[in-house]
């Protein structure tokens, strides 16, 4: 079971885990053993309040499939015990990261003192490009 927050739980059944061999160097090792994990979540399937699942699914994120399903694979690890918690780790920050508000920007002018800073610091460096040109008499 995955504990999301105090409220949301995910099942054990809801998320498919399955071992694959990992990719890259790893010498006669990474050719016989499957460390790797490769994790799929069905979001609309899922037992997920329904707030979460439609900000899953809006998030423009490429590990979520436009059928919605959430694909993560995790070969970080040379075990496949501490991969697994790492795909379960990370599916976790996902469906987090969907939850939290962005903050509304407000536009915002440059004060005055700073506009006439900027220009001044930009008529002195171009006054100190000048003086490196060549010299005509």
């Amino acid at each position: 079971m995955l504990i999301i927050s105090n409220t949301v739980t995910i099942a054990d059944w809801e998320v498919e885990l399955n071992a694959i061999r990992s990719a890259g160097n790893g010498g006669q090792n990474v050719n016989k053993v499957a460390t790797a994990i490769h994790l799929r979540f069905d979001i609309n399937r899922s037992s997920l309040p329904a707030i979460y699942k439609e900000k899953l699914l809006k998030l423009s994120d490429s590990r979520i499939s436009s059928e919605g399903i959430i694909i993560i694979k995790s070969q970080q690890f040379r075990t496949q015990l501490l991969n697994k918690e790492a795909a379960l780790e990370r599916l976790k920050e996902l469906i987090l990261s969907a939850m939290v508000v962005q903050k509304s920007r407000r536009a915002t002018k440059p004060t005055k003192s700073s506009q006439r800073r900027r220009m001044d610091s930009k008529t002195k460096r171009g006054a100190s490009k000048a003086l490196r040109k060549k010299v005509d008499f």
